[in-house]
């Protein structure tokens, strides 16, 4: 086997282990937040990772989710769903994270459908986020199904859309047209492009990591 070859099986078998060290973050997020394990929490970000306020870094990250968990949930239980991941480069990748997720708050139990955009860095030899932007659908207590507009429903507050399809323009278009689409059919996405070709350029602002 020549050196070309030799380099290319170690290329797509790093790709291959990043990938799962990259899916296995979703899942560590989703135990250390429901077991309220804030350093563990933490350590799942780069070291510089942007906390809103002006602040960054995983020390300021911990104690906004600190705060955060402890005035706003009793309980909670995240459940990880459909997973895409693409790479950037060597270092740098992108991913969509499905989410259903539980809540005690108060006397009402909120129940809640959502996805994350993510970003991902290699740093030191490992995957972290770099950033996780929460896209919301729906939040809504178990025994009232959020039917309607403002689909986000939480203890007293008004309802409000979330903007769990702001990031993909199909959405809205897919309703604007009416129906079937009798343009021209796309060519399929490039491999490792699938989900920014979906998002053609939109971008979602306002949501914090969380």
């Amino acid at each position: 086997m020549d050196s070309d070859a030799q380099a290319e099986i170690l290329r797509r078998l790093d790709r291959l282990e990043s990938r799962e060290q990259i899916r296995q973050l979703a899942s560590k997020y989703a135990l250390a937040l429901d077991m309220r394990d804030m350093d563990a929490m933490a350590g799942l970000f780069v070291p510089d990772v942007r906390v809103g306020g002006g602040q960054s870094g995983r020390r300021a990250l911990r104690g906004w989710l600190d705060d955060t968990m402890r005035h706003q949930f009793t309980g909670t239980s995240h459940h990880v769903g459909t997973t895409i991941i693409e790479f950037r480069g060597e270092d740098e990748a992108v991913g969509v994270v499905y989410s259903k997720n539980e809540h005690e708050t108060g006397d009402e139990w909120v129940i809640m459908q959502m996805m994350y955009y993510d970003r991902y860095r290699r740093v030191d030899g490992g995957w972290y986020f770099a950033r996780r932007q929460p896209l919301y659908w729906y939040a809504t207590d178990l025994n009232k199904p959020p039917v309607g507009a403002g689909k986000m429903r939480w203890p007293d507050r008004e309802p409000y859309e979330g903007s769990f399809h702001e990031l993909f323009p199909s959405w809205q278009a897919f309703w604007d047209r009416g129906g079937p689409d009798d343009g021209p059919l796309a060519e399929p996405a490039p491999l490792e492009e699938f989900i920014e070709t979906m998002r053609r350029g939109n971008e979602v602002h306002g949501n914090r990591v969380r």
